[in-house]
């Protein structure tokens, strides 16, 4: 038996841990470590309920404006603020324009160089003026001896793409979609005021007002990210993952938990009954019955967290976050959510088996795709494709909107109530997120964030039952202890954020020094 050790994780948001030990050649047990504090909803006692928005969404800045979203979802319904159409228009297209962004990024840049052996650019031979840039410039960093951030990466195996032509285009698509990310946070930015940490949305809508100038450029920005996913993005994600890497995908490397969960997202109407992501649960893999999703079976457990038990409960408005680093068997500052007691993937692979959009259950039934690593990233690219083609539908709807009786916001509910409380339960880019907040005396009694990653990269509960990751891990072929790289490919597959899982507050100042490990 060997042990590895993957400490960091790299390509990843935040500061992530994996242990494994391999026998006969696969994975027969797995932990996985979040090792920094979760310290940002202590900060929230005591506050005004509406510093929420703004101290939550520095969570993060990779899913940026997602934590602000679910905070002012949770405030309306605690306000009781009725969001008006405006609001809720711009909203959509503030948080979808940064999915635009986040999903390619995942894929190009953080995930594609663990199935390609970038250095194989040096082989090509075709005439394509563009790849031919392409070579040269991988070449000329070879020789250099400065090839970051393709290198350092882990020895390309029997599942890594080695044609010239098709590594070529890879890279050079990479390229393309830094320039594609850069102008998605652009167009959020349009409404959002600034990206990342957006400055817009807050309880009860938008503080943007739109003119049509304004909404001119985003739609022309919008109409070249969806010539990108459709002519690319998609493409790409299709031609690997139905050529190259189908081994992969019809074994269903990196399966994990046949429990899926989306709360949906993406309000169709103001009262937020229609989502255009659809809310529900899928139980032990059947794809054939989609449950309803009831807040009250909502828990988490910190049994193997270095956090005490919460005297008040488990669910989300009783719960509280106190660290205990000298607990017995803790492993890791990420909490276990659960489900009615049972682990949940949530993500975009969760979103579309809910949703079975036609086209990409046909791919997933011509090829025998079954849900693992490389599914993950065909959900994410088909439902990027999805996401954008209604995104165009909102800015027709929102030109509609705009004239002399156009509002954005709900000014009779600005102010925080004697008490309240709410659930902000929307969709991140990785997942189910949601706030949950309870007010007292006009401040925040309590908050809690129960987020994607959390979710996804839980240790065991207290009936030691490992979280979706741990369980994905099992069985994950590594031939080479000395070279994991089908470990890292099933890690980053879920496009992990331990900023988010854990809540990552300074770890600079000095009260805060001793809860990070290894500091």
């Amino acid at each position: 038996m060997a042990k590895i050790v993957i400490d960091p994780i790299t390509r990843i948001e935040g500061h992530l841990r994996i242990e494994v030990e391999v026998e006969n050649g696969k994975v027969s047990a797995a932990r996985a470590l979040g090792t920094m504090y979760r310290g940002i909803e202590p900060m929230l006692h005591g506050r005004d309920p509406r510093d929420a928005t703004y101290v939550t969404e520095r969570v993060c800045g990779v899913c940026a404006g997602s934590h602000g979203w679910a905070s002012s979802l949770a405030l309306d319904q605690a306000f009781g603020a009725k969001v008006p159409a405006g609001g809720r228009l711009i909203r959509n297209l503030i948080i979808g324009a940064m999915w635009l962004h986040d999903h390619p990024l995942h894929f190009y840049h953080l995930s594609a160089l663990d199935y390609i052996d970038v250095m194989a650019v040096a082989q090509y031979q075709g005439k394509d003026a563009g790849l031919l840039a392409v070579k040269d410039k991988i070449v000329k960093l070879v020789a250099a001896g400065d090839t970051a951030p393709l290198t350092p990466r882990y020895k390309p195996d029997e599942f890594s793409v080695k044609d010239p032509e098709l590594v070529t285009m890879a890279v050079a698509h990479y390229l393309k979609a830094l320039e594609m990310q850069a102008k998605a946070k652009k167009m959020s930015a349009l409404f959002a005021g600034k990206q990342p940490h957006q400055s817009s949305i807050v309880v009860g809508g938008v503080t943007i007002l739109p003119t049509i100038k304004t909404v001119a450029q985003y739609r022309s920005m919008l109409l070249e990210q969806i010539d990108f996913i459709e002519k690319t993005y998609l493409p790409d994600v299709v031609t690997f993952g139905t050529g190259p890497l189908l081994p992969l995908a019809q074994a269903g490397i990196g399966g994990g938990s046949p429990n899926y969960l989306a709360y949906g997202g993406f309000a169709q109407d103001n009262e937020g009954k229609e989502l255009f992501l659809k809310r529900g649960i899928l139980m032990n893999g059947d794809l054939s019955k989609v449950l309803p999703v009831d807040e009250a079976k909502i828990t988490e457990d910190v049994q193997y967290s270095w956090y005490k038990p919460s005297a008040n409960g488990k669910t989300p408005y009783t719960e509280d976050t106190v660290p205990d680093l000298e607990k017995k068997d803790a492993y890791s500052f990420v909490k276990a959510p659960r489900y009615e007691g049972q682990p949940m993937e949530v993500g975009p692979l969760a979103r579309m088996l809910i949703m079975q959009p036609k086209g990409l259950m046909d791919i997933i039934t011509k090829y025998n795709i079954k849900p693992g690593a490389v599914a993950r990233h065909a959900a994410r690219a088909y439902e990027t494709l999805l996401l954008a083609k209604e995104m165009l539908n909102w800015v027709d709807q929102l030109e509609k909107e705009m004239g002399s009786n156009f509002r954005i916001h709900d000014t009779e509910h600005w102010n925080a109530p004697e008490s309240g409380q709410g659930a902000g339960m929307t969709e991140a880019p990785r997942g189910a997120l949601g706030h949950f907040v309870k007010v007292a005396n006009h401040k925040i009694d309590n908050y809690q964030m129960v987020v994607p990653t959390t979710w996804n990269f839980s240790p065991k509960d207290d009936k030691n039952i490992p979280g979706p990751l741990e369980q994905a891990l099992i069985g994950v072929p590594v031939p080479d202890p000395e070279n994991p790289i089908n470990v890292v490919r099933v890690v980053r597959s879920y496009d992990p954020c331990l900023a988010c899982a854990i809540h990552l507050i300074d770890p600079v100042s000095n009260d805060i020094k001793k809860y990070q490990i290894g500091w």
